[in-house]
């Protein structure tokens, strides 16, 4: 029986509001095609199905239909668009939160996974337009197998608690969570930080990474106030706004 989630519409914090369909290219087109109409801020898009569903650098998403959670949301923040690359790790974060009420404490691995035991169960796409930013989540809900390429570094809900929550239950409590953070990524961005550094799965350990400059090895040291990540390199500290492919090499 496909799950209802038109019962989560009275939890939705004012201005967001669902809108869900059986399949779709992406969701974050989606959002892009009503926001460029004029869409104001809060819309929800969720689709059963993705045909052209993707991560970071377009690379695809796995998201069997009823088996996971595929949406994106439409914001129009306030603050300067210098910051809105920070919606990655507050959505980051809101996601962690509400999967903390089924799993201990839950990890982001900079800029945009969350993972549970060293297993990616969460991605994050934040994409902007002209006057508004797409936040696309993908997140493995009641997913038991995953393609070989993924088998060894992916995970759900069911697999890690045996009984996965309902979807649109999940999906509430993610909503609930990015309703507060995204509105943190300026004056109040320390207390995102703050929450992100007990969860950084990255502190501490040596890492592979593409950098604009090409592929590094470096240890990293943790998260800057700012958000970028801290390297430990042999001349000193150094910081990073954006990387691809970060892997903990030990």
């Amino acid at each position: 029986m496909p799950d209802d989630f038109s019962s989560i519409g009275p939890d939705l914090p004012d201005p967001f509001r669902l809108l869900v369909r059986d399949s779709v290219g992406s969701t974050n087109d989606e959002i892009r095609k009503v926001a460029d109409a004029g869409a104001p801020e809060g819309l929800i898009i969720l689709a059963e199905r993705q045909t052209e569903g993707r991560g970071r650098r377009g690379a695809a998403w796995f998201s069997p239909p009823g088996e996971s959670l595929a949406f994106s949301v439409l914001l129009r923040p306030s603050e300067p668009k210098a910051l809105w690359p920070r919606l990655a790790l507050a959505t980051g974060l809101a996601v962690a939160e509400a999967l903390e009420e089924y799993i201990p404490l839950v990890g982001i691995k900079w800029p945009n996974d969350v993972w549970v035991k060293g297993r990616k169960i969460a991605g994050i796409l934040v994409e902007a337009g002209k006057d508004y930013a797409v936040v696309g989540i993908g997140l493995n809900v009641s997913t038991l197998s995953f393609p070989l390429e993924v088998s060894g570094t992916a995970t759900s809900l069911a697999l890690e608690t045996g009984h996965p929550p309902s979807r649109p239950e999940v999906l509430a409590s993610i909503i609930q969570r990015l309703a507060t953070r995204h509105h943190q990524i300026g004056s109040d961005f320390s207390s995102v930080i703050d929450s992100i550094r007990l969860r950084c799965v990255l502190t501490g350990h040596r890492v592979s990474l593409t950098t604009p400059t090409g592929p590094r090895e470096e240890d990293v040291a943790g998260i800057s106030n700012t958000g970028e990540l801290v390297l430990r390199t042999e001349t000193g500290l150094e910081t990073l706004l954006q990387a691809d492919e970060v892997r903990i090499i030990d």
